[in-house]
């Protein structure tokens, strides 16, 4: 067989995963954690980045690694044999989201929320199965600033993507990529040859429904903003950490 090289994320990667969560405490002792594994790079890149903590830390948790199905007859072989050349519990959990979808999802109308919502449910009941207290998120820090300014300029509401929340079922859920930046992941995966499942198993796919605009025009908007200000990233990761609520227009929050 020869000897088979150990997919390790970079000295960054792991630096952040450790200072992100000595910060916030996401990984404890006995903890039992499912990582939500869709096959793209970023939760591909957070199940390596556990699996290299698990060898490092002080501390022994445990983790599984579950991919959910829609129920649209989906092929995850090669994310399957991925998993166990690699060495990395993983599980499918099957579900009739799809099915569910043509019911519920209007002609032409947004898809995004939806499936989110079912996906992230379908976790919740996957870990109370595989008796995990934590659920562990692939988002990085792109995802907060975008998701930071699309509730900002749609929702007028001041919100972003918490590194630690309780659901309401008591399921503690962590994202320990959170302060890392999406370049930093596509460049662990491109450079390890790491198979991607794309966009072609979203299940939107077979749907005629409206594309998402608004992330997407974030993107954009913080690209150019990047280019005028080239730690802006750095800033707003910052400021989520440092915040003079007193000083917004909520009269419950004023000092006086």
């Amino acid at each position: 067989m020869g000897d088979k090289r150990s997919i390790i994320p970079s000295k960054k990667i792991m630096s952040r995963l450790g200072k992100t969560n000595a910060e916030f405490k996401l990984i404890e002792e006995g903890d039992k954690i499912l990582i939500g594994l869709s096959g793209g790079k970023d939760s591909l890149t957070l199940v390596h980045a556990l699996k290299e903590q698990q060898r490092r830390a002080p501390f022994k948790f445990e983790f599984i690694a579950v991919t959910v199905s829609y129920g649209m007859d989906e092929s995850f072989d090669t994310l399957i044999n991925y998993c166990k050349e690699n060495e990395i519990p993983h599980e499918i959990y099957d579900t009739n989201i799809f099915n569910v979808a043509e019911d519920k999802i209007r002609k032409n109308s947004s898809y995004c929320s939806f499936f989110s919502r079912m996906r992230r449910g379908s976790l919740y009941s996957a870990a109370e199965k595989y008796g995990c207290n934590k659920l562990a998120l692939g988002h990085h820090l792109d995802d907060a600033v975008e998701s930071y300014f699309m509730n900002m300029i749609y929702n007028g509401q001041m919100r972003s993507l918490a590194p630690k929340y309780r659901a309401d079922n008591g399921l503690v859920i962590i994202r320990p990529l959170i302060q890392m930046r999406e370049r930093q992941l596509l460049a662990f995966t491109t450079e390890n040859n790491i198979p991607l499942i794309g966009d072609e198993m979203c299940p939107s796919q077979r749907f005629d429904v409206k594309m998402p605009h608004a992330r997407e025009t974030m993107k954009v908007m913080l690209k150019e903003m990047e280019v005028k200000f080239p730690d802006i990233f750095v800033s707003i990761n910052a400021s989520f950490r440092n915040i003079s609520d007193d000083t917004f227009f909520d009269p419950e929050r004023f000092k006086i």
